[in-house]
């Protein structure tokens, strides 16, 4: 028999790829730890992975940890704390662990969705890497398999409709992993990511791709339906997708039998035919969607989950992972089309007076100079004869001195992460002072100098809430007091809509001599940022064709010169002042 004394981590292990790369790694005699939500999976994986080292001769161990959830704080320490008793050390860690999260147009997932999603994803990486530094060896690997829909670098962004939170968490991945390198090369720990395209999977009818079918179909329509019974028919039948005709029968019309009652104006009989019409064109559309995204790989195939263990495998070689350190990966062999969406450069101009216009400002940060130029700002536009100025402070972590210093506008300081505070506050705008015409959201930027792995986990849960979750609940807030309400229920009423929302991200670090660490920690959430708002801009116009211009600004530039602040003045008064469908795009405005 043959003795093993390497040990690999594997988060979300039990099915799929995360089994794939357990499978891997067991054929080459490692002790396996894996993890996940549920037991019975991960009891069926630990056989496979037993069985697979009796047949080659290894005396290494399989180990199981069931009810993990990456983003739960007390299981993973608890679970570390067990690995460090049971294993002293490991080697290799796998972030693999996820889910696909809403399905949806960034304005009808719940705000709860999109933070579990980011949770998992995002903070679920972070904090599994930052306890696995408790355990890992000197020359320790840290492997982070993040996806192809996203940024892969800061300059090429990929949109992956109906996924907003999926997106902006992966970015923000790929970004954390090269920080990841940068704050442990000391430590001699290698960090390094890959980018895996589609993968393929047996169970077609499983994955997101029925489900992005249905939110297309609740969109832009199906005869016969409105689309909130689109939606509901769309809930109680996927799970049956690729079933016997005879199971879809029966569930068909159970979801006939409610949506009669619930709709007096609907027949049984009709409504039963049209659920199973609507079924087949979901499985229709989802077909052609996965043979079209064939048809942009080179040999038609998509990846195999053995083909993403197999790279991540070489990735973790001593050998490669030092070549490697601090990279993203591409793995994906898809030809991806993508309009240019970054500028260097803004012109913009007041398109017309902003006088009579609501225009709404808000912000979390507790940066003085910040504040003060949010207020100077707040000062030009309360000028121009505007309906009515309105500035939200964050009241978390804030000093009474801001609400001193907006004394004189119509200010508000509340929870900005709170999503029914922030629905009620933008209801009341509405309600008084009728549509939002301009939004403007500044993120403030954190301190670059402090390494991420030594936070604490509730100062990294207020960066991510503080950067992606805010942002994203403060954005779609917007749009429908932009649109209405009215268009969660009917999304046609999006068409035409008009306004601008501006998010100003982090500042770039400043200094004439600026680390590779100090950089890396800074492009982390604007990692986030910006395929955020390439992928809700590709849903507000290609598919909700509306006027609405989504904007991300990000102060600052690569020689580490402060920011513009005339500049930004000038360019966040022409943005507020469009008319008309442009500048939705990413700006470097001091580049």
């Amino acid at each position: 028999m043959k003795r093993s004394d390497k040990t690999i981590l594997v988060t979300g292990s039990g099915t799929g790829i995360g089994q794939a790369v357990a499978r891997k790694f067991a054929k080459a005699g490692y002790n396996i730890i894996i993890l996940g939500r549920r037991k019975e999976p991960l009891i069926d994986a630990s056989n496979i992975l037993k069985q697979i080292i009796t047949d080659e001769k290894f005396e290494s161990s399989v180990t199981y940890y069931s009810g993990v959830d990456v983003s739960d704080f007390e299981a993973i320490n608890t679970m570390f704390e067990k690995i460090a008793a049971d294993f002293g050390r490991i080697d290799i860690i796998v972030n693999n662990a996820g889910v696909s999260g809403p399905v949806k147009i960034f304005t009808n997932s719940s705000y709860q969705e999109f933070k579990d999603c980011v949770s998992i994803h995002l903070t679920g990486t972070f904090w599994t890497s930052v306890k696995a530094l408790e355990v890992l060896n000197d020359i320790g690997k840290i492997i982070t398999i993040s996806t192809f829909f996203t940024e892969e670098n800061k300059y090429e962004q990929r949109p992956y409709r109906f996924r907003t939170p999926y997106t902006a968490a992966q970015g923000a991945k790929n970004r954390l992993s090269e920080c990841l390198s940068w704050e442990l090369v000391e430590k001699g720990i290698k960090a390094v990511a890959t980018n895996p395209g589609p993968v393929h999977s047996d169970r077609i009818y499983k994955t997101v791709y029925p489900k992005a079918a249905a939110e297309f179909l609740r969109v832009g329509g199906f005869p016969g339906l409105s689309s909130k019974q689109i939606e509901e028919i769309s809930v109680a039948l996927l799970p049956y997708l690729g079933d016997e005709p005879g199971t879809i029968d029966i569930e068909s019309k159970k979801i006939a039998t409610s949506l009669a009652e619930k709709y007096k104006d609907l027949d049984l009989a009709k409504t039963q035919h049209l659920a199973k019409e609507l079924l087949a064109k979901i499985q229709e559309i989802a077909e052609k969607v996965q043979n079209n995204t064939k048809k942009m790989i080179v040999d038609n195939e998509f990846l195999s989950q053995e083909d993403v263990a197999e790279m991540v495998y070489n990735l973790s070689s001593d050998e490669m992972s030092k070549l490697l350190n601090g990279k993203v990966i591409p793995n994906d062999r898809v030809f991806y089309p993508v309009k240019p969406i970054v500028e260097r450069t803004l012109q913009v101009e007041l398109d017309k007076a902003l006088e009579n216009k609501t225009i709404l400002i808000t912000t979390t940060t507790t940066e003085e100079k910040l504040l003060n130029f949010i207020k100077k700002i707040a000062t030009k536009i309360n000028n121009l004869n505007v309906k009515q100025l309105i500035v939200l402070t964050h009241n978390i972590e804030q000093s009474p001195e801001v609400s001193k210093m907006f004394e004189g506008f119509h200010h508000h300081a509340l929870d900005l992460g709170d999503e029914n505070t922030v629905k009620k506050i933008f209801n009341t705008i509405n309600s008084r002072y009728g549509r939002t015409d301009s939004v403007i959201h500044f993120t403030g930027s954190y301190d670059y100098h402090n390494n991420l792995t030594s936070l604490e986990r509730k100062q990294w849960d207020n960066m991510v809430d503080k950067f992606v979750n805010i942002p994203h609940l403060v954005t779609s807030q917007s749009v429908l007091s932009m649109a209405t309400n009215h268009a969660l229920d009917d999304p046609s009423l999006f068409k035409g809509s008009k306004g601008n929302i501006v998010i100003v991200g982090p500042d770039s670090p400043v200094g004439k001599k600026i680390s590779g660490n100090v950089r890396a920690r800074s492009e982390v959430f604007r990692g986030a940022l910006r395929p955020y708002v390439t992928t809700a801009n590709q849903e507000l116009h290609d598919v909700l064709n509306s006027d609405i211009n989504l904007t991300l600004v990000l102060p600052g530039n690569i020689n580490g010169d402060l920011p513009d602040y005339d500049k930004l003045e000038q360019s966040l008064m022409g943005l507020s002042s469009q008319d008309a469908q442009k500048n939705n795009l990413i700006h470097y405005i001091d580049e």
